[in-house]
């Protein structure tokens, strides 16, 4: 099985970009979902739609992302970059990356793909006054969004969140989930009774309630996924547009969001590249969704840049399997923590930097879910002497969470503890698989400068002193020889180092920024606007000049 999988990974590899050498590229990504989907073997779940994608693609088994909250890990797609090493670590910290790293739909876009986001950003960059990216990321990024919008013949990178998943919408109240649900049938529908719960819940019918309403959202996902499908379909599209499926992290529901296990940071990643990939495959290699951003770039066949931290995973550049994955966590909200953890596959070891803090720390918007509220009932009454359930009312597995400390180290192994409430750090039989992870947790911290033991206020203050917004430069414009009666060529430069600039020949806000890479002709009269923009900065004012 093994060197049957090597094979069919080298004969993908082999195979050309496309029958046309520039593919579309459609992403659709979920919020807040672990691979609870059929396709992965999940009995309980309803995902007819996904599981078709999945039977007509690849299906990775063991993608992981690099972070278990949306921000921090989004910062790392958007750059191909570990949060670790840009400074984008810390939830909604609002970075500045160094000088040379951007949002890579900016190269798609120089290289002249159509490239739009419909429509959360949440990169941990975003600067005022308008606290979205810059408008040189993305074509559009609004509810607008869409390829449909593209020059004709144009290729496109186009990316739609399904934020239905998300946390807040497990807990919401009955009329907004029942607006939520409402394109699910009764028999989509999941009976709590028949839930399988992780063995770290305590089984009550909250509980039971918050895990059958997340597979709901799901299926209501299923069915949002299927619509976008369907119209690439009726645009003739569907042949010559790679579609990934993705899920930013784990499931929005305790010890899973937020936390380092496979509950938190494991993805369901699926993959339809017709006629380049064999129907039904599935990969057991390691995949990262740092290798996102490097990936696409390939596909698209522009160069990828040396500074990115991911790797190909498909197509002719495809990299060497991974040894390894990595992921972090640190402040979440007003809660502060550091963890990192390695993942080979199989065992994964996590470094807990401080075990004084409980897991269970207290977190405003998390204790919001039921679910976290009953867990903590539970627990209290489990502990009351005056409760007819005292001492009885929780299991092993459920009190870990509620640890007043946690061990420096953890060690699991996934093939026999999948929901990871065996730490195997202090057994003896595992101390070899504990010193190679520990060495390679150490050792990527080393290569990746891991910014995680730099104090919070100690790295902002040197990513912007005296917490002043820097403000990139204003461009210049100048023009060139190339000039006649009824047209003008034009240069732009910025003094901002790692500036990108945008430029619009439309008036008023709602104006189309293109992105500047080289030298442009515009047809006279005109009257041009251009900004200069960089991730963590602020917009330059503007540059206009007038040609008749």
């Amino acid at each position: 099985m093994k060197h049957l999988l090597i094979a069919v990974l080298l004969l993908v590899s082999a195979l050309p970009v496309s029958a046309q050498s520039r593919p579309n590229i459609l992403w659709i990504s979920a919020e807040d979902i672990s691979p609870d989907l059929g396709s992965y073997g999940d009995g309980y779940a309803r995902t007819p739609n996904l599981d078709k994608l999945a039977s007509q693609g690849v299906r990775f088994a063991k993608a992981f992302s690099v972070a278990p909250v949306c921000a921090p890990s989004r910062s790392a797609i958007i750059t191909g970059m570990y949060a670790t090493s840009i400074g984008s670590h810390h939830m909604r910290s609002k970075a500045v990356p160094p000088v040379g790293v951007k949002a890579f739909p900016e190269y798609l876009r120089a290289a002249g793909y159509y490239c739009t986001n419909n429509s959360k950003t949440d990169y941990n960059f975003e600067a005022p006054p308008s606290n979205t990216p810059p408008v040189t990321v993305w074509d559009e990024s609004s509810r607008n969004a869409h390829w449909r919008n593209r020059a004709p013949g144009q290729p496109f990178f186009s990316v739609f969140n399904l934020i239905v998943t998300h946390e807040s919408q497990i807990r919401t109240g009955p009329q907004e989930f029942a607006k939520n649900t409402t394109a699910l049938r009764p028999e989509d529908r999941h009976d709590p009774a028949r839930a399988v719960l992780p063995p770290y819940y305590p089984d009550t019918p909250i509980v039971r309630n918050d895990w059958a309403r997340y597979y709901d959202l799901i299926t209501a996902m299923d069915l949002q996924a299927a619509d976008l499908l369907k119209q690439l379909e009726e645009d003739g599209l569907a042949e010559n547009t790679i579609v990934f499926f993705w899920g930013d992290h784990g499931r929005g529901l305790p010890r899973a969001k937020r936390w380092l296990y496979d509950s938190g940071i494991r993805v369901p990643l699926i993959v339809r590249w017709p006629g380049q990939i064999q129907p039904g495959t599935v990969r057991e290699d390691l995949v990262s969704l740092l290798d996102l951003a490097p990936t696409v770039l390939s596909l698209a066949g522009v160069p990828v840049p040396s500074h990115m931290q991911g790797q190909v995973f498909l197509g002719k550049g495809t990299a060497p399997p991974r040894q390894y994955v990595f992921a972090h966590r640190d402040r979440m909200d007003e809660a502060y923590d550091r963890m990192r953890a390695v993942h080979d596959g199989r065992y994964e070891y996590i470094r807990n930097f401080f075990p004084g803090r409980p897991y269970a720390q207290h977190i405003d918007y998390m204790e919001e879910m039921p679910t976290m509220r009953e867990m903590r009932r539970v627990y209290k009454e489990h502990f009351n002497a005056l409760s007819p359930d005292y001492g009885k009312a929780m299991t092993e597995a459920q009190q870990l969470f509620f640890r007043p400390e946690k061990p420096a180290e953890e060690l699991y192994d996934l093939d026999s503890d999948p929901h990871e409430v065996k730490n195997l750090a202090t057994s003896g039989a595992h101390q070899s698989e504990l010193k190679r992870l520990r060495g390679a947790l150490e050792q990527w911290q080393k290569e990746t400068k891991d910014l995680g033991s730099i104090p919070e206020d100690q790295l902002r203050e040197q990513m912007r002193p005296g917490g002043v917004w820097a403000q990139a430069s204003r461009p210049k414009i100048t023009t060139t020889g190339a000039e006649s009666s009824d047209s003008v060529a034009v240069r732009m430069t910025c003094d901002t180092q790692g500036a990108s600039i945008a430029y619009t020949t439309e008036a008023g806000d709602r104006a189309h920024w293109k992105l500047y890479s080289q030298e442009i002709t515009l047809k006279r009269p005109v009257s041009f606007r251009a900004k200069a923009c960089r991730l963590g900065f602020i917009d330059s004012p503007e540059s206009v000049q007038r040609f008749d």
